[in-house]
C-alpha cells in the first residue's frame, strides 16, 4: 500500500481529532462520516479503525467491533487498543481472552492504571479474588486516590473475612468520592456484620444500589412516594416502655401482646414499601406491629406470595395493619411512608434491642393438620421430620453461587436414615432440582406449595429445618421452628460474625464455613449434630 504523504497525514490527523471530539460528544453519525473519509485515504489508519470498532460496539455489533480492533492491533499494537478489545471480549463473555488482552496491554505499558483496574475487576468477577487483590493493590500503587479500586479491594477483604481492612478501604473510597454509593452500602454491610448497628443504618439507606433482578441485572431504583413525608422514626420512642397491663417490654418485641398500647396513638397513617427479596420481608415484617404503636394504621405493599401468610398471621391479630397490592394511585389515605428495611433505623435498633420474640408468623392450623395426616400414613411416620433446602433462588446473582449447594453435595446428609427427609426446595432452575437418587430419600410435596402460607403449614409439621441462607430459613425461624442454617464463609451481615446463634431468631443455629467454599466440613458438623439430636434406633 502506498505510504501517505505528509500533507495527507496532517489532513487525516486533523480529521481523526475531529472524529474523536465527535465521538466524545456522542455524535456517532458525524464520527462515521469522518472515519469513512479517513479510511478512504488511509485504510490502515489505526485511530480510525479503533473508532470504527467503538461505533460497532455502541451499535450492538459486537463481533464486528472485535474484527475492527483485531485489525488495528495487527497493524500497530497499543495499550489503549487492548483495553477496548478487552471491553468487547467481556461483552462476548470471553473472559479468558479478555484477561489475555489486558495482560498484553500491560506488557506494553506496565503503569496503565485502567488496565490494572480492569484486570482486577475481571479476576474478581471470575472469583479469583487473591489475584484480583494483587491487581487492585497495583492500581492503588500507581493511583492511590482511585476510589473504585479502594471499594473493590474492600469487597475482597470482606469476602475473605478481614472486616477491619475492608472497612478501612471502604472509608477511604467514600472520603475520595462521597457520592460513591456502592462503597457506602458496602460499608453498611461491614458495620452490620460487626454488630455496629447505630453506625450502620444511615449507610444502609444506600442499599438500593446493590439491588439485583433474578437474572443478575441491576434492579431499578426503589419506588419513591414524592407526595408523602418520609418517616424516619419521629415519635417512635413514645411507643417503647413497659405495658401497664401485661408488664412486658416493647423493645424486646413482646410489647402489646395483651392488646394494650403504652404510647400515644395519633391519627397518622404509615405506608410501608416493600423492597428486595422474600427473605428480607419475612425478617423485617416483625416491625409492622411496632409501627402500629406510633400510627393508627399501617399499610404494607405486600408481595403476592406472602399475602395469605401475613393476613392469617398479622392482619387477623392487628386490625390496623392492611396489605396492599401496589402503591396506591391516590395517597390521601396516608400521611407518611417508610421502606420496610428502613424500619430498624426508625426504631433505633441495636443488637440488644432487636424485636426477636417468636413466633411472629403462624401457620394455618387446618392446613397443617392435613399435612400431618399425610405424614402419619407413611411408613416413616415414626421418624423425626427434617425439612431441607440446599439451594437459594436467583441463580443469576453471584452470591447465589456461594450460598447454594449442588444436590450431589447434600446427598451424604440425605443418606442418614434416622430422620424423615422432607424437601422444601422450590426452584425454577432445573440444575437445582433433586436427582433420582436424592428423590428416593425425600418426601417431596413442593409442587403443591402455591405460596408461603402453604409452605408455613408444611413446616409446622416438621421437627427441624436445615437450609441454606434463603427465604425458607427466615420463614421457618419466624414460625418458631428450630432452624440449622448452612452459612457461607463471610456470609450475610444479618448473621454477624463469630457466633453460631442469631439475635434475630433465637431458635436458629448457624453452621458456618470455616474456609471459603468448603461445604464438606459444614455438612460433617451437621451430620454429627443430627446423630446427636436424633440418634438412630437400636
Amino acid at each position: 500500500m502506498p505510504v501517505p504523504s505528509p500533507a495527507q497525514s496532517d489532513h487525516t490527523s486533523s480529521l481523526h481529532d475531529e472524529a474523536v471530539a465527535a465521538y466524545q460528544a456522542r455524535r456517532f453519525d458525524v464520527v462515521q462520516t469522518l472515519v469513512d473519509r479517513i479510511l478512504g485515504q488511509d485504510s490502515e489508519h489505526v485511530g480510525a479503525l479503533h473508532l470504527q470498532g467503538l461505533l460497532a460496539l455502541a451499535s450492538g455489533h459486537t463481533q464486528s467491533a472485535r474484527h475492527w480492533l483485531e485489525r488495528a492491533i495487527q497493524i500497530r499494537p497499543e495499550p489503549i487498543l487492548y483495553n477496548t478489545l478487552y471491553a468487547i471480549q467481556l461483552k462476548l463473555a470471553d473472559f479468558a481472552s479478555a484477561v489475555d488482552s489486558l495482560r498484553r496491554g500491560l506488557a506494553l505499558q506496565p503503569d496503565f492504571v485502567a488496565l490494572h483496574y480492569n484486570l482486577a475487576l475481571t479476576l474478581q468477577h471470575l472469583d479469583r479474588i487473591e489475584d484480583a487483590a494483587l491487581s487492585y493493590r497495583r492500581t492503588l500503587e500507581i493511583d492511590p486516590d482511585h476510589s473504585a479500586a479502594h471499594n473493590n479491594l474492600g469487597r475482597i477483604y470482606a469476602d475473605l473475612g478481614a472486616l477491619e481492612e475492608a472497612e478501612r478501604h471502604y472509608r477511604r473510597a467514600i472520603e475520595l468520592a462521597p457520592a460513591n454509593l456502592v462503597a457506602r452500602n458496602n460499608l453498611a454491610m461491614v458495620l452490620l456484620a460487626c454488630g455496629r448497628y447505630e453506625e450502620a443504618w444511615p449507610y444502609f439507606e444506600d442499599r438500593w444500589v446493590s439491588f439485583k433482578l433474578a437474572d443478575g441485572r441491576p434492579a431499578p431504583a426503589p419506588v419513591q412516594v414524592a407526595l408523602l413525608l418520609r418517616w424516619s422514626g419521629e415519635g417512635a420512642s413514645a411507643t417503647l416502655g413497659t405495658c401497664g397491663t401485661c408488664g412486658t417490654c416493647g423493645t424486646c418485641g413482646t410489647h402489646g401482646t395483651c392488646g394494650t398500647r403504652t404510647g400515644r396513638a395519633p391519627d397518622e397513617r404509615l405506608l410501608v414499601l416493600d423492597e428486595q427479596g422474600y427473605g428480607d420481608s419475612l425478617q423485617f415484617v416483625r416491625y409492622l406491629p411496632l409501627a402500629l404503636e406510633r400510627f393508627s394504621q399501617v399499610g404494607y405493599v405486600c408481595p403476592p406470595p406472602l399475602r395469605r401468610l401475613y393476613e392469617q398471621s398479622l392482619c387477623a391479630r392487628w386490625p390496623g395493619l392492611v396489605l396492599l397490592d401496589a402503591v396506591p394511585a391516590e395517597l390521601h389515605n396516608w400521611d407518611r411512608y417508610c421502606p420496610l428495611m428502613s424500619l430498624p433505623m426508625a426504631f433505633d435498633t441495636r443488637v440488644a434491642t432487636i424485636p426477636a420474640a417468636l413466633p411472629y408468623l403462624h401457620a394455618d392450623a387446618a392446613r397443617a393438620a392435613t399435612w400431618r395426616a399425610r405424614f402419619a400414613a407413611l411408613p416413616t411416620a415414626h421418624l423425626p421430620r427434617v425439612g431441607v433446602v440446599w439451594a437459594g433462588g436467583h441463580s443469576g446473582i453471584a452470591v447465589d453461587q456461594r450460598r447454594s449447594l449442588a444436590v450431589e453435595q447434600i446427598a451424604p446428609l440425605l443418606a442418614l436414615r434416622q430422620v424423615h427427609w422432607v424437601s422444601l426446595q422450590k426452584t425454577d432452575d432445573p440444575a437445582k432440582r433433586a436427582d433420582a437418587a436424592s428423590k428416593a430419600r425425600l418426601t417431596d410435596w413442593t409442587d403443591e406449595l402455591t405460596d408461603f402460607a402453604d409452605t408455613a403449614a408444611l413446616i409446622e409439621t416438621l421437627d427441624l429445618v436445615i437450609s441454606v441462607d434463603t427465604s425458607v430459613a427466615h420463614l421457618a425461624a419466624a414460625l418458631g421452628k428450630p432452624v440449622w442454617l448452612l452459612n457461607r464463609f463471610a456470609g450475610c451481615w444479618r448473621w454477624l460474625r463469630g457466633r453460631d446463634d442469631s439475635p434475630w431468631y433465637p431458635g436458629l443455629r448457624l453452621f458456618t464455613q470455616t474456609q471459603r467454599g468448603d461445604w464438606d466440613d459444614v455438612l460433617m458438623r451437621v451430620a454429627a449434630a443430627l446423630q446427636q439430636n436424633f440418634p438412630a434406633a437400636e
